[in-house]
């Protein structure tokens, strides 16, 4: 087993059709982990899922597009993580905000583009 570096993983439950202030939540969580300079942010749509007292979301044919589950990871030190939840705690009104330990075998490299 490879030695790493302890980390953080981040999940970020939210539905696609989420909003904060008029803009799409999916983006606006991507994009301020990037001007934090998080290693990385990936967003995953789910088939199936449901928030709290919300109704079931499915992907069958004929509601494929609609209001699905999204899970957003990111993982990073722990230091990086705890500067970015209190961003989390203002724009995430309706979702859920999960960590756990994570064991960082290789980290990209810093890019400032």
């Amino acid at each position: 087993m490879h030695k790493g570096t302890k980390g953080i993983l981040l999940r970020i439950f939210i539905n696609e059709e989420d909003h904060y202030k008029g803009r799409n939540l999916l983006e606006l969580i991507v994009e301020e982990a990037k001007n934090q300079h998080l290693a990385g942010a990936t967003a995953f749509r789910g088939i199936m899922g449901y928030q709290g007292r919300n109704k079931i979301q499915t992907s069958t044919i004929l509601r494929l597009s609609e209001n699905m589950p999204i899970v957003i990871e990111i993982v990073d030190t722990n230091d990086n993580i705890q500067s970015f939840l209190p961003f989390l705690k203002e724009v995430v009104l309706d979702g859920l905000v999960t960590t756990e330990a994570a064991n960082i075998i290789v980290k990209p490299e810093s890019n400032d583009d």
